[in-house]
């Protein structure tokens, strides 16, 4: 399925793996054409912003009929549902498409922002805003539930346009719109989930500045407080050329950039929310999951992609699910109870424990650790993310090694208990697998049982020859992980 989004700013062109839970970008393609540049002031699209934009769709149609898309879809926002030509361009740009392009309403695009959040997110709970070239949507997201929504003419390019390029003219303006939205509050205490470009490119500055070590968008979380500092540096400063992380923007996006940090920091001054969270998962997604039906809608989309990933990549998707009821045997000791979002992680982690079995054995965790670290992967926070990376890691170079390679900053987004988690996941999934060979149906029948501070694994006598110098150092290394001894016994 394929996407072509005609914004205020950019045009875009994504096309995915398929409408599912975990949709999979399989291209993704973008020109910054500033439709919205002057329709606050002139009411019309620019002559070169439309050519710009149907040459990008003359190029964006050629591509999904190379790509056999069987499914593309094409929405249109603020500047084309505001401007006095935007029908003219709608049927240009039909003509270069060669379909129907949507119009979507101010509503509209909040609601489809907001389902990209539930489909980003587990148990979303906050007021999402997406902000554009022309306009910022905001709802409550709650529940699964949609809420109130409204759409407020604060768009980046259309700030630029109605002050004159004037940031101090900006203020009365911004706090003048969110005035007028009552349900604001609502959000206090809860988090405020980012979406759009302009927001994405702050979060990597201030990724630059704070030298983050996990370069991955999705997630990526800042308190109140240090988001609002961040978005008045950035409004204030006299040259943006000059600010640190600045230089790996493009230019377009530069100069909404302030603009964007002011509606930011009024924003979060108004409604007080407990973090600012920002989103990958916006209006494209949220279109996908509006097609999803509701059994597909309540899968989990971390395991989803867990499951589509080892399958892809590891020897037996069988076997690692086998693993996740093996490693559960470990787990359910009293002092290593979980919760439900620990669980779900340690299956996820098992799942992919295997997506490294086609590299060189030097460099298997290495390499393992950071496909996982960096995977397009929804459903899950930066320290999740992490201990899904360690564990695979440790599951490959062994729990007692230094973490030679990983850098000290990595492994602090992480806390001391996932850490010690992913060493016991690695450690077991080790040893598992110096039972299974990676072959499905042997550690179902291999079963590890607990008798005080003993850790016995059971071998049957069909699978005695196991036994070995290797398996059992092994299970000595997850046993001593678990401050116990261990006993293998055989018929």
């Amino acid at each position: 399925m394929g996407v072509v989004d005609i914004g205020s700013n950019s045009v875009r062109l994504v096309v995915y793996d398929g409408a599912i839970r975990s949709p999979t970008p399989l291209f993704n393609e973008k020109v910054l054409c500033g439709l919205g540049r002057s329709v606050a002031t002139t009411g019309t699209l620019g002559t070169e912003s439309v050519a710009r934009a149907l040459a990008a769709l003359r190029r964006f149609h050629a591509i999904a009929s190379i790509l056999g898309v069987k499914n593309l879809r094409a929405i249109a926002t603020a500047a084309v549902r505001e401007a006095s030509d935007g029908r003219d361009f709608i049927r240009s740009a039909e003509a270069a498409l060669g379909l129907k392009v949507e119009i979507l309403t101010g509503e509209q695009e909040a609601r489809y922002a907001a389902e990209g959040i539930l489909m980003g997110f587990m148990q979303a709970d906050g007021i999402a805003g997406d902000l554009g070239g022309g306009s910022l949507e905001l709802i409550d997201v709650a529940s699964k539930a949609l809420n109130s929504a409204t759409t407020l003419p604060l768009g980046g390019l259309r700030l630029i346009d109605t002050t004159g390029d004037k940031i101090e003219r900006a203020q009365p303006l911004i706090d003048s719109a969110m005035a007028k939205v009552d349900w604001l509050k609502r959000g206090m205490g809860r988090p405020f989930y980012a979406v759009g470009g302009t927001w994405r490119a702050l979060a990597k500055v201030h990724m630059e500045q704070t030298n983050y070590p996990l370069r991955v968008m999705h997630g990526y979380t800042i308190p109140t407080r240090d988001a609002i500092a961040f978005c008045e540096q950035l409004r204030r400063a006299k040259k943006l050329a000059n600010v640190q992380g600045i230089g790996e923007l493009a230019r377009a996006r530069r100069e909404v950039l302030p603009y964007g940090a002011f509606v930011l920091e009024r924003l979060l001054r108004e409604i007080e929310p407990s973090q600012v969270v920002f989103s990958v998962f916006g209006i494209r997604e949220g279109l996908l999951y509006s097609k999803l039906t509701a059994h597909e809608r309540a899968r989990d989309p971390l395991i989803c992609f867990a499951e589509d990933y080892a399958r892809m990549r590891s020897r037996s998707i069988e076997h690692a699910h086998e693993l996740c009821r093996w490693t559960d045997q470990i787990f359910a000791l009293p002092e290593l109870r979980e919760s439900p979002e620990e669980t779900r992680l340690r299956h996820a982690a098992c799942l992919m424990s295997d997506i490294g079995w086609r590299a060189h054995p030097d460099y298997r965790g290495a390499q393992s650790l950071n496909v996982i670290a960096h995977a397009a992967l929804g459903g899950i926070d930066h320290p999740g993310r992490i201990f899904l990376a360690l564990s695979v890691y440790y599951r490959h170079v062994g729990p007692s090694e230094s973490g030679e390679g990983i850098s000290e900053q990595l492994k602090a987004l992480a806390h001391k208990r996932a850490h010690k988690r992913a060493r016991i996941v690695g450690a077991a999934v080790r040893a598992a697998h110096m039972l299974s060979i990676g072959v499905a149906g042997v550690i179902d029948e291999t079963p590890l049982t607990f008798d005080g501070q003993k850790v016995i694994l059971t071998l049957p006598k069909s699978y005695a020859g196991l036994d070995g110098e290797r398996l059992r150092r092994r299970i000595d290394q997850l046993a001593l992980l678990l401050d116990r001894t261990a006993e293998i016994k055989t018929p």
